[in-house]
């Protein structure tokens, strides 16, 4: 479809409909993974939800596929799609904050950077991701994993409602006490059953924490593997950790020896009482000899972003993930194995733990490899 026959679709638009013809197409049409490149038959930058009401309709009345963009941040690409026309909310991340009633509302197109800082004006968060450029919708959609998980849950838990667009062009509003069924399916069944167009949260008090980043050389990867196994189990919910396998990172307190070597890290923090932060790390500096290491207090926001220098836009990317009931010493072994193999400072191997729910796996294994060949 060309820009010509997209023309009655543009007259219907407040925001910007950018086609194959305009100067700034390419840059519209990228996307954060850069494995991912489409050419869409056009970008709609919407400005409000009549705009997407119109792509909605337009698009189901022309058969033309409909891609949705939130952050821009989905690995598979499915903000993007040859041919077809996609819904962006770039433009779209304001953020409204109701401290009494400790709730917040967001567009879709909100980074959790752009949501951290708005909350964190009033000392309130709710759990989102580790990196500050992902989109709040397609994490929540997806479930959401993060530094507060072990005690607030997933994104998506602390999800109260979403404003919805159905594919017959009809506004819903989604929640515990409206079209039920629909708010069940989008709490971590992913994007496919509307377009959102803001998410309504639930905000906890965070303000301050005691961030813990701890780096070991390879060689100590078993030792502090099952420390940490042994230690999340138990440790008050107010701690939240990660353990990832990594090449040592360009950062200030990792001496340079140690840059791009094989590495195993502890990344996270305590959000109880900050006079009780050093020691809920300090076993963590004891269990085995340390490459490099920042135990600090700071706002909760700069642990949010602290990795995104090492995560730009434009990496070619490819991200998997795997539940698992434990961390068995084979698994642990496996990890030990490959986890000194990454490629690259952009490539890491994850473990996340999380609050056990019935019928469900308490860890969350993945792996992530970004670099600027094809891989």
């Amino acid at each position: 479809m060309n820009g010509t026959a997209l023309d009655g679709l543009r007259e219907q638009l407040r925001g910007q409909l950018v086609t194959p013809d305009d100067p700034d197409y390419d840059s519209a049409r990228s996307v954060y993974n850069g494995m991912v490149d489409k050419r869409p038959a056009g970008i709609a930058r919407v400005a409000q939800v009549a705009d997407v009401i119109a792509c909605v309709n337009f698009a189901r009345e022309n058969s033309m596929p409909l891609a949705i963009r939130g952050g821009g941040h989905s690995a598979p690409g499915f903000g993007t799609w040859d041919d077809a026309l996609v819904i962006d909310f770039a433009n779209r991340n304001g953020v409204r904050v109701d401290p009494e009633a400790a709730t917040a509302r967001a567009e879709a197109g909100t980074t959790w950077a752009d949501f951290n800082h708005a909350t964190h004006a009033f000392g309130l968060a709710t759990p989102g991701g580790i990196v500050g450029s992902t989109g709040i919708a397609g994490l929540t959609l997806g479930g959401g994993i993060g530094y507060l998980a072990r005690k607030h849950g997933l994104s998506c838990d602390n999800l109260i409602s979403a404003d919805v667009v159905t594919a017959d062009g009809k506004f819903l509003v989604a929640s515990e006490s409206r079209n039920e069924d629909l708010f069940w399916a989008l709490r971590g069944g992913g994007g496919n059953f509307g377009v959102v167009t803001s998410l309504e949260y639930k905000l906890h008090p965070v303000d301050m924490v005691h961030v813990g980043i701890v780096i070991y050389p390879a060689e100590h990867t078993e030792t502090v593997a099952k420390f940490y196994r042994d230690y999340i189990e138990d440790a008050p919910e107010e701690f939240g950790a990660f353990l990832g396998f990594h090449q040592g990172p360009p950062v200030p307190f990792l001496p340079e020896e140690w840059h791009g070597k094989p590495v195993s890290v502890v990344v996270g923090m305590w959000t109880g009482d900050m006079a009780e932060g050093a020691a809920r790390w300090q076993p963590f500096l004891d269990v085995a000899p340390v490459a490099g290491s920042l135990i600090a207090p700071m706002p909760y926001p700069a642990l949010n972003v602290a990795f995104d220098g090492l995560n730009p836009k434009g990496l070619q990317g490819y991200w998997k993930a795997n539940f698992i009931s434990e961390l068995n010493d084979g698994i642990i072994g496996a990890h030990k194995e490959f986890g000194s193999t990454v490629t690259s400072v952009n490539t890491s191997v994850q473990w996340w733990c999380r609050p056990p729910r019935q019928g469900s796996s308490n860890w969350s294994a993945g792996s992530s490899r970004a670099s600027n060949q094809h891989t």
